[in-house]
């Protein structure tokens, strides 16, 4: 964050001082960073106290200060130097309750601070030349956010979220990791709840904006997809005139959104001329895509991508996009996309064991479009350049939350499409209907015995890969977060099962 002294924060968010006189206050720098984690506190930082499901950040406070922070933000006072803001009689988030919100508003309240803070800090950045890039899309934002990353790194300075920060918390934290040397601040938006993304946004209007797809993630809050779609173009409807919005034109819920904004469109595909598209997409024996690189009156490039699977082409168009409309050439973001792996841990992360069992550990989210090409994924790796050489191929997969009403239909699709792509084993990981229905999927179209399996939680699941997987097959695990198949992935990727062959 940009050096800023604890009465110019408490200014800034409309706090009062506690345990701090305004002398020490206007002499106090906050030179680190902001952090919600106490194990994270450096000399300098300010220390975020919010009240969560198993601890509350205030409790911490004292010891965010012994670690080095010279400041805490927060909702009472805590003992220590604090700016203090106090929650209203009616404080609650204007999009609905949030992780770290608890009965009295105060989460609420510190969060609405922290925003304030980081909507001033971008407001002084953006002044003084910094770029900010916005992504959202049902599916695809962290990893197309870490190829943008990836891509603008050869021209300068870039500050993007770890893993998926692109929340009510997440958002204004990454806003705040950027500083006077920043050229680049890439920020990943999502959404439960119409307004969320505009509400994002305006913390930190982006100059370019990404929209990706219109799936059925969330379909459970939003209730059909031309809501999420709406909710969606909030982002290209927060972007000025000025400004460039890239859009993915082989979604025609995106196509549409070119008729919600005053910028200029830049669109992207995948099967069509556009004014970035691809064509000759062909994929290697790990499911990395290779293919021509188009692009206004440029010369056209080849470009070899170094993630898996055939969903990513999109994802690279429009990081390529973003690159191009912020001075790379075709040549420096095909050269960049090359070495570009997977930034984010557990997003289709493909590694292969001493004993040859290749694990796609794609298990931190899933919705039914990122389940699909998932499957799709483990089926181009098994089958390989040689069809005749087939190889073992298991699907792990857990449930993919927040379907709402589509939750039974979606899971069941999902099982017959394991089935449909000739997945050797289907193991089906958990209780309740969603996964019975997945498992009952598979059955019905024609999975029988052992190659559709239903277990009850992750360790059942880990004590019949670690019996029966062999050399040379190929393990997918996949669900959303809450399933906790991270656990799972982590495990198979580190394991070596030498001593029980």
């Amino acid at each position: 964050m940009i050096a800023l002294t604890v009465a110019e924060i408490a200014a800034i968010v409309g706090g009062r001082l506690a345990d701090i006189s305004p002398e020490q206050a206007a002499r106090t720098v906050v030179s680190g960073s902001v952090e919600f984690d106490s194990r994270r506190i450096t000399a300098g930082s300010l220390f975020l106290a919010l009240p969560g499901a198993r601890a509350d950040g205030h409790d911490h406070a004292a010891s965010a200060v012994a670690a080095g922070a010279v400041a805490v933000l927060a909702a009472r006072p805590v003992g220590v130097p604090a700016i203090v803001v106090d929650p209203g009689p009616k404080a609650a988030s204007r999009s609905g309750a949030l992780e770290h919100d608890d009965a009295s508003g105060s989460g609420a309240t510190v969060l609405a601070a922290l925003a304030t803070l980081a909507a001033a800090v971008a407001a002084r950045l953006v002044a003084e030349g910094l770029r900010i890039i916005g992504v959202t899309g049902s599916s695809g934002k962290t990893s197309t956010k870490d190829l943008i990353a990836t891509v603008l790194a050869p021209l300068g300075q870039v500050v993007a979220p770890p893993g998926s920060f692109n929340n009510e918390l997440g958002h204004p934290w990454t806003v705040l990791r950027a500083d006077e040397h920043t050229d680049f601040l890439v920020l990943e938006l999502s959404a439960r709840h119409r307004g969320n993304i505009a509400e994002l946004a305006a913390i930190a209007p982006p100059q370019l904006a990404v929209v990706l797809n219109v799936g059925s993630a969330h379909l459970g809050e939003f209730g059909s997809r031309e809501a999420i779609a709406e909710t969606k173009a909030e982002l290209v409807q927060a972007v000025p005139e000025s400004g460039v919005v890239i859009l993915n034109v082989d979604d025609s819920a995106v196509a549409a959104m070119a008729d919600k904004t005053v910028a200029r469109v830049v669109r992207v595909s995948r099967s069509a001329p556009a004014d970035v598209w691809a064509d000759a997409v062909v994929l290697d024996e790990l499911a990395r895509p290779r293919f021509a690189l188009h692009a206004g009156g440029e010369a056209d490039v080849t470009v070899s991508l170094g993630v898996s699977g055939d969903h990513q082409v999109g994802n690279a168009l429009c990081a390529a996009a973003v690159a191009l409309e912020c001075g790379a050439t075709p040549q420096q973001v095909a050269d960049a996309l090359a070495g570009a792996g997977p930034a984010s841990g557990h997003r289709m992360q493909v590694s292969t064991r001493a004993d040859g069992v290749t694990v796609i550990d794609d298990s931190y989210n899933a919705n039914p479009d990122s389940m699909r090409a998932a499957l799709q994924a483990l089926a181009w790796i098994a089958r390989g350049e040689n069809p005749g050489a087939k190889r073992h191929s298991w699907a792990v997969l857990g449930e993919m939350a927040e379907l709402g009403e589509d939750a039974i239909s979606e899971h069941d699709r999902i099982g017959r499409l394991a089935v449909r792509l000739d997945v050797s084993r289907l193991i089906v990981v958990g209780v309740g209907r969603a996964m019975g229905a997945m498992h009952h999927g598979a059955v019905m179209e024609g999975s029988w015995g052992a190659e559709a399996t239903a277990v009850q939680d992750v360790d059942a699941a880990l004590a019949l890969l670690r019996a029966e997987l062999r050399s040379g097959d190929v393990v997918l695990v996949k669900a959303s977060n809450s399933a906790g198949l991270t656990a799972l992935a982590d495990a198979l990727v580190s394991d070596d099962p030498g001593d029980r062959r």
